[in-house]
Parts: structure tokens; sequence; C-alpha cells
């Protein structure tokens, strides 16, 4: 397998031919959807689901699904029984991520700069039916020219059931335009967010030295622009109470 990055129109786009793969990418913000959240663990019913349907009845599915989209990502089966269309994803990273020739290096070569990649980002990615989540959470991070490992980053599913929100982490194998075939086009029913593996706690020991010195320089820009808030504030309540004490002691 290769991959293969074309930017064309704004759009990030992958489709399957031999074997090849290509990304686009379209930027957007959408509302993250209200209520009580739940983990659900449901892959391997939908696993079996997907084994029961036909090349026919999946284009039927694919004939309704786009009949009820509203903003033309629809879906095409193609002769060999493979479907292409489209999924959205939510970029949800609360830590900084590395991004490739960030800087140079006291040896002259490409030193990787950290940041944070601005939360509720949406990309709309052209996918086929055979794409894994491992390779749409690889084709994200090639988006940004993230150089962290794939491995930190895990591709989540956000539905509704009823009035309850319900969050269910994916396998690296699951298959994502199936389940969003399955759900409908409507990202209320279903929808994909991109987020750091949840492990409880940070493990640093799978940052590269530059990555930690990066994290090391970000947190001391935070703390500087942490205490400039503070004197700003303060130096405003002073002005304040200076003001009400002349306003008390009157005309001198």
């Amino acid at each position: 397998m290769t991959w293969n990055s074309t930017m064309s129109s704004g759009y990030s786009s992958l489709e399957e031919d031999s074997e090849e793969y290509f990304f686009t990418a379209r930027t957007s913000f959408f509302k993250k959807p209200s209520g009580k959240v739940t983990e659900s663990k449901d892959v391997e019913k939908e696993r079996e689901l997907r084994t029961e349907f036909s090349r026919e009845e999946i284009g039927q599915k694919i004939e309704l699904y786009n009949s009820m989209t509203k903003d033309h990502l629809k879906m095409t089966l193609g002769h060999t029984g493979v479907y292409t269309g489209f999924i959205k994803v939510q970029m949800d990273l609360r830590r900084p991520v590395t991004v490739r020739g960030g800087q140079r290096g006291a040896g002259g070569g490409m030193v990787g700069e950290a940041f944070y990649l601005p939360r509720g980002v949406t990309n709309t990615l052209h996918i086929s039916s055979n794409n894994t989540v491992r390779q749409v959470i690889v084709a994200l991070l090639n988006k940004f020219t993230v150089a962290d490992n794939p491995a930190k980053y895990a591709l989540y599913k956000r539905y509704h059931t009823e009035e309850q929100v319900y969050v269910c982490k994916l396998a690296d194998g699951e298959q994502p335009l199936f389940l969003r075939l399955i759900a409908g086009p409507d990202t209320d029913t279903l929808s994909f967010v991109l987020r750091e593996q949840q492990t409880g706690e940070v493990m640093w020991d799978a940052f590269s030295i530059p990555e930690l010195r990066n994290f090391l320089r970000i947190l001391d820009k935070e703390e500087e622009e942490q205490k400039e808030a503070v004197i700003r504030r303060y130096d405003v309540y002073r002005q304040r109470l200076q003001e009400a004490l002349m306003e008390l002691r009157g005309p001198s």
C-alpha cells in the first residue's frame, strides 16, 4: 500500500484503486451534541451485521443514504462491490502535537515543533468501504503533517440513542464508511471524533526528547501568559480602588 497526498479544491479525499489511497480534506465546524455521555462497546455486534449484507442490500442502503443526504456528500457503489463516500471527523486533541519540519536544529536538520490543534475543527475525508480506522487516523495526521506515532491516537464514534449520548472507541480494523452507511448521513445520529488514547495518565516514555523540550517551551509560554493576565487583572482592581478612594475623600 502507498499513500499519496492530493489537494483539490480544498478537499481531503481517499479512494481505493489497486490498493492505492489518496486523501483530500475540507475543514468546517459543527456543534457538539449535548447530553449525558456513556461509554459503549458494540464493535462485535456491528461486525456481525456487516457479514449479513449482500451486494444488492448494500446497493439499496446506498440509494437510501443518498436520498437522505443534504450536503451532496453521496456514496458510490463500484462494480467490484467496494463503495466510496465521505465521513467527517472532529479533532478533539487536548495535548500538543509535533509537526514535521518546524525549525532547524543545531545540526542543520529539521526539528519538529509542538503546538495545539484547534479543538472542534472537522475534516471531511473521502474514503472507501475497505479503509480501516487505522488508515483514517494516519490520513488525518498526514493532513496536518503531524509526526507523532499514530498509536497515540484513537478514533471514537459518538451516537445518540433516545436521550443518551454514547461514545465508543473503534478498533483499528473497523471500517468507518460502513458505520456511516448504517447510521445514515445525519451527524447528530453518528459522528466520528479523533482523540488521544485514554490511558488514564500521560505516557511520557512514548515521547522523544525534542517533543518533551517543545512541551516545556509551551508550558513556559503559557506560564508567562497567565502571569501577564493576573498582573493586568490586579492593575485594573488597583485603579478602581484608587478611583473609589478619591471619590470618598472628595475634592481636596
